[in-house]
């Protein structure tokens, strides 16, 4: 089940999507299983300076997951990448002060200027948003 789902306006995110932001699904890595094909992988230093190990398709160059360094419990998934994506519905936005001018940010949700300090704001406003039996 994901943690929570987040839009991120940072720089890397907007080159790696090709677009005003990025988004991530946060999941815990034990439930976490690659069922076909293995991926590739390339490491890189985030916008707070953390290093995040990326996963891509080696066929197309999808970029699938990220395994940040400093949440070893969990993994990053791409949800762009999920088979049903009709229920995606990010609870936050972050990185704001990088944010493409022409992106508007619904008034209902968190939001960030930077990287925030806790994620729990984001997994409560997950748990409120969503049913368990949900995702």
């Amino acid at each position: 089940m994901p943690l929570t789902l987040y839009a991120c306006h940072c720089t890397e995110c907007q080159k790696q999507s090709s677009s005003g932001f990025g988004m991530s699904m946060p999941v815990p890595k034990i439930g976490f299983k690659i069922i076909s094909g293995n991926p590739k992988y390339w490491s890189r230093t985030s916008n707070s300076g953390r290093t995040v190990n990326c996963a891509f398709c080696p066929e197309c160059g999808t970029r699938l997951f990220h395994e940040p360094l400093r949440n070893k419990e969990i993994v990053n998934v791409k949800p762009g990448t999920l088979d049903k994506t009709k229920w995606i519905n990010p609870v936050a936005h972050l990185w704001l002060s990088s944010a493409q001018t022409g992106v508007v940010i619904p008034e209902s949700k968190l939001y960030f200027q930077k990287q925030p300090d806790s994620f729990e704001p984001l997994y409560q406003a997950w748990l409120n948003q969503y049913e368990p039996s949900h995702a």
